[in-house]
């Protein structure tokens, strides 16, 4: 990638295949489109006996006429015709993917600790899980 900007260029530490356990499993594929400008999320899990199918575009929103947005911003499109938005950020070795807008109660925050990312989904009124992602490559 040869972009410069320091917060996407941050998620770079995501691309690759990760096994993913906790409360949900199985895995997640993180790729690059080319141009470096978007990452694309594969979700390939099982949450609740349920399967979580779906695929995620992760990056700087750019309405016609406009500069980049000052977040890193996703959606998400699942198999069952649901969408879901999300903020990231890198900060250090502390992933955090805000659901909505930052600052959000809805949030996942992990830490990175070499090829593994281990953290918890917090969701408003005290629910959640704890979710662990391992670098498969």
């Amino acid at each position: 990638m040869n972009i410069d900007d320091k917060q996407l260029r941050a998620l770079d530490r995501l691309a690759g295949t990760w096994r993913v356990t906790g409360g949900a499993e199985g895995t997640v594929t993180y790729r690059w489109l080319d141009g470096g400008f978007f990452l694309i999320q594969e979700i390939d899990l099982v949450q609740d006996g349920r399967p979580v199918k779906g695929m995620e575009v992760i990056g700087r929103e750019r309405p016609f006429g406009a500069g980049p947005g000052e977040d890193v911003t996703s959606r998400y499109y699942g198999s069952q015709g649901e969408t879901f938005d999300y903020v990231y950020e890198i900060d250090g070795d502390t992933l955090t993917i805000w659901g909505g807008e930052k600052g959000s109660p809805a949030y996942y925050r992990g830490t990175f600790d070499g090829d593994a990312v281990s953290g918890a989904w917090v969701y408003p009124g005290g629910g959640g899980y704890e979710s662990r992602m391992t670098r498969v490559n």
